[in-house]
């Protein structure tokens, strides 16, 4: 994928961080560890942080332990309603938008679900080697990097984590790891047996309870007994752990029988002899529970072993006291699945997948060196702002191609000074936070802008905007986003909304786009445009691509190409694929387009998207011809008879 430009890039890259590491080494320059503690569909709700209303139904005793020592701020927020935008945008600094990674599983050619009108636009599967994470930039400043849990940011072998930045990886899913039939969640229970993988611990833990007075076992984890293993590994010199856990996605499970067992007592639950989805309503599923406590078992792990373990760089420290923590989640709590009820989001409307408060408002606690104790902060924070700041706290410097394009905020003095507002290099506070999610039903399709007290959102589908006042004078107001006020609002409306198409057009956010198929009565539908001619020449390997003259303008094209990792040797391993964009070349009056097609592509097409927001897809063209599928089975069962005879 690389050009020899970039290789000698990346050579002289590598140069400079093994001169970066020696002369840290040499000028005894102390630097703080960065941690990371990132969290999978935990709710703001879902924490024993900012009850309201009702108090939060899960305990987490850990993580209201860490915020005695931290920062709790109340307006938090992730950089996107769902999973892998987040990560990568929190992994590249870079908002959801400009990576256009704004969904999970990209990589596809762009197409409308059965029940919608609208064609999500295209988006990449995850990072690629031009995006610079904040791994690399630490491992850059002379720090041991480790990613154990989710990586979720692209599988081919140029998108994994290893080739981030990351010298540590570890990403099973541990006591995550759901049961296999003929094995259900009632029967899936780990044991003090020796080869069992998931023995239960000798040393007890929350809960303590009449049944229990000294606490019960937990199931051995592989992700937090890799974090662990990283830390003890890697105290001698400075070290960043994103430990992103899979917790609390679905499937909603727990290997632990005392901890399920106590959550049924908890809330006045039966466990059903049959396995069945948990329907009732509220926090009131224990297997939910379960994981949520199970993930603060997590954390409470790893900062005991900080809290005990002595700082080599440091006499006299622990490394609790040299350790940055970065504690959220990537995004809003997921209230259901399918008939699963899984949680609850009150008082913030809807949950992930939405860019409503449920979706995107997430815990967030920051501890470490200098940081106040016990602090509760309403500022408006994005987990974009952790790459420059964690740059500021660990005092490392990146080329500015990469830093003047980050989008968060560096918070440091909002950490370390007290300061009021979180502001931008030339000292202006922050006025807003914003988000994009072009996909789903009309409800979904949207982007949001939260500046102040005020929420807009702006419909793709309807084109309308809807506002909402969050608070009022500094207190609640309708943090529930059940009232509509754009009507009666519009200078607000107007001013919001000018902003919101700002970062839409300097960001160059996609939007969906008209299903030609689903439009047929629509007036501008007879101004479509037709191709005409679509050709792939195989001794040049170049596509050429007419279209019909008179029809509406062109205002967007792409090819979109098929790329894979090399196949192993022996065929067993699956073969990852994703489709990438390439530019096109027009000619003047924007008609013929043409592109040469690299070698080992697998298969080809191009995209057109016109000035009434129609998509057109060419054929695409398959230039590698993918294995059959079911020839391995059928020669699987020709060698079992082959063993009768």
């Amino acid at each position: 994928m690389k050009n020899k430009t970039n290789l000698l890039g990346l050579l002289f890259l590598s140069l400079f961080v093994s001169n970066a590491m020696y002369s840290q080494k040499n000028s005894k320059l102390i630097k703080p560890n960065i941690i990371i503690f990132y969290a999978d569909d935990l709710g703001w709700q879902d924490v024993q942080l900012n009850d309201l209303d009702a108090p939060c139904a899960w305990d987490t005793p850990n993580i209201a332990k860490l915020a005695e020592d931290a920062i709790n701020f109340t307006n938090a927020y992730s950089p996107a309603p769902t999973c892998a935008p987040s990560r990568s945008a929190l992994l590249s600094g870079l908002h959801p938008a400009k990576t256009g990674i704004t969904n999970v599983s990209g990589g596809g050619v762009p197409k409308a679900q059965r029940a919608e009108k609208y064609i999500s636009p295209y988006f990449p599967s995850g990072l690629m080697p031009e995006n610079f994470t904040i791994a690399e930039a630490l491992k850059m400043n002379g720090y041991k990097t480790a990613h154990v849990g989710k990586w979720h940011a692209g599988e081919l072998k140029i998108q994994k984590s290893t080739n981030q930045g990351f010298d540590f990886v570890h990403e099973s899913r541990g006591a995550h790891t759901g049961p296999k039939k003929p094995n259900t969640r009632l029967t899936n229970f780990a044991t003090n047996d020796a080869n069992d993988p998931y023995r239960l611990s000798k040393e007890k833990y929350f809960p303590f309870t009449k049944e229990n007075p000294e606490g019960i076992s937990y199931p051995t984890d592989a992700v937090t007994e890799n974090a662990l293993k990283f830390i003890t590994e890697s105290k001698e010199e400075p070290f960043f752990l994103y430990l992103a856990h899979w917790m609390v996605h679905y499937p909603i499970h727990s290997k632990n029988r005392a901890l399920l067992d106590y959550y049924c007592d908890k809330l006045g639950v039966e466990l059903p002899e049959v396995d069945a989805e948990w329907t009732k309503e509220g926090q009131n599923n224990p297997y939910f529970g379960a994981m949520v406590t199970t993930l603060d078992w997590s954390l409470g792990r790893v900062v005991d072993l900080l809290k005990k373990t002595d700082d080599p760089r440091n006499p006299g420290k622990k490394l609790y006291e040299t350790t940055y923590i970065f504690f959220s989640s990537d995004n809003g709590g997921a209230e259901t699945r399918k008939a699963e009820v899984m949680s609850d989001n009150a008082p913030l409307d809807k949950g992930k997948k939405y860019s409503e408060e449920g979706g995107i408002r997430v815990p967030m606690l920051i501890s470490g060196p200098s940081i106040p104790k016990e602090k509760t902060k309403d500022v408006l924070i994005n987990q974009l702002d952790f790459y420059p700041t964690i740059l500021n706290l660990t005092n490392s410097e990146i080329p500015s191609k990469y830093s003047d394009d980050l989008d968060g905020l560096d918070i440091s003095k909002v950490l370390l000074n007290n300061e009021k507002d979180v502001k931008d290099s030339k000292g202006n506070p922050r006025e807003d936070l914003w988000w994009h999610y072009p996909y789903g039903d009309d409800v979904k399709n949207q982007s949001a802008i939260r500046s102040g007290d005020y929420k807009l959102y702006k419909n793709f589908n309807s084109g309308k905007y809807i506002l909402h006042r969050l608070y009022k004078d500094g207190k609640r107001y309708d943090l529930e986003e059940q009232h509509d006020i754009a009507a009666e609002s519009p200078e607000i409306v107007k001013k919001l909304a000018a902003k919101l198409e700002k970062y839409l057009k300097d960001y160059d956010a996609k939007l969906p786009y008209k299903d030609p198929s689903k439009f047929k009565n629509e007036e501008d539908a007879a101004a479509i445009p037709v191709i005409v001619n679509d050709v792939f020449d195989a001794n040049s390997r170049t596509v050429t691509i007419q279209l019909e003259k008179g029809k509406s303008n062109v205002i967007e094209s792409y090819a979109l190409i098929k790329i894979s990792d090399k196949p192993s040797a022996t065929g067993k391993k699956k073969l990852h694929t994703t489709y990438i964009k390439v530019p096109l070349e027009a000619s003047k009056n924007k008609l013929e387009y043409t592109f040469n097609v690299p070698k080992d592509v697998h298969e080809c097409g191009v995209i057109f998207i016109d000035e009434n927001r129609f998509m057109v897809k060419s054929k695409f063209h398959e230039l590698i011809k993918a294995p059959k599928k079911g020839k391995k089975k059928k020669g699987k069962k020709k060698n079992k008879k082959k063993k009768k005879n």
